[in-house]
């Protein structure tokens, strides 16, 4: 990811859809990669909004991350903005970034933060899992195992272990998800995040992972890219 993006794009990103781009930027990490790439302005409210040249689990997880990430933190995505117009692939492709998005959640996110809730074992399972079944399995027996650890501990009151089994609980929950859809991984890095400061660069290298899987977006020269987003932030409605 290139640590340049941020000041060379001036362009800020923000939660949610918008119907415009607002005069500092202002939309989603999706709307703004449109913009970049030329192709006729839309809002995003799902990834089924995006174009067709969009790769749609890669789309979906980035929107995830966009809406839950911190505002501090959001610029992030900047480096992935000229890395998805034209991602899209064959479903066998698609199905396997999502599966990988899955896969690297549970390994690289869940994992650790069964770690913190003392749950060794899971911890184990979760990253050692050799192939998505194995993971997803190793999921759903953390999701038991902290759904159990967390009603004792409120009965315990102990209130900060009860916050953190339940995290695990909530995490690996959407983990069991993330394997059919690829939002589903993105709030897995949105439920650890309270209790795993590093998260949020956890999920964009997670994204940058899935990236790499299949057809590769165009090479789109900062210098247009960034010509066109001034150029959106310019005829923005008064």
């Amino acid at each position: 990811m290139h640590a340049d993006f941020e000041p060379i794009l001036n362009w800020r990103l923000l939660p949610g859809s918008h119907p415009f781009p607002g005069p500092d930027g202002g939309t989603c990490i999706n709307e703004a990669a449109i913009v970049a790439a030329g192709l006729p302005y839309r809002a995003i409210r799902s990834s089924a909004d995006c174009p067709p040249c969009f790769s749609r689990p890669i789309a979906a997880y980035a929107l995830g991350l966009n809406d839950a990430m911190p505002d501090a933190v959001r610029p992030h995505l900047i480096a992935f903005v000229l890395r998805l117009a034209g991602s899209a692939d064959t479903p066998a492709v698609e199905n396997a970034r999502t599966g990988r998005l899955a896969l690297d959640s549970i390994r690289a996110i869940l994992a650790p933060l069964c770690v913190l809730a003392g749950m060794a074992e899971d911890a184990a399972a979760c990253t050692g899992a050799p192939d998505l079944e194995a993971a997803l399995a190793a999921a759903k027996a953390a999701a038991w195992r902290a759904g159990t650890l967390s009603e004792a501990a409120g009965r315990a009151r102990r209130w900060r272990a009860g916050a953190l089994t339940a995290a695990v609980s909530r995490t690996a929950t959407a983990a069991q998800s993330a394997g059919a859809d690829a939002r589903c991984a993105a709030e897995v890095a949105e439920e650890a995040a309270p209790f795993m400061p590093d998260t949020w660069l956890r999920a964009c290298a997670i994204l940058d992972a899935a990236l790499s899987i299949g057809r590769q977006a165009p090479e789109i020269a900062l210098a247009g890219a960034r010509e066109r987003l001034d150029a959106a932030r310019a005829l923005t409605p008064a």
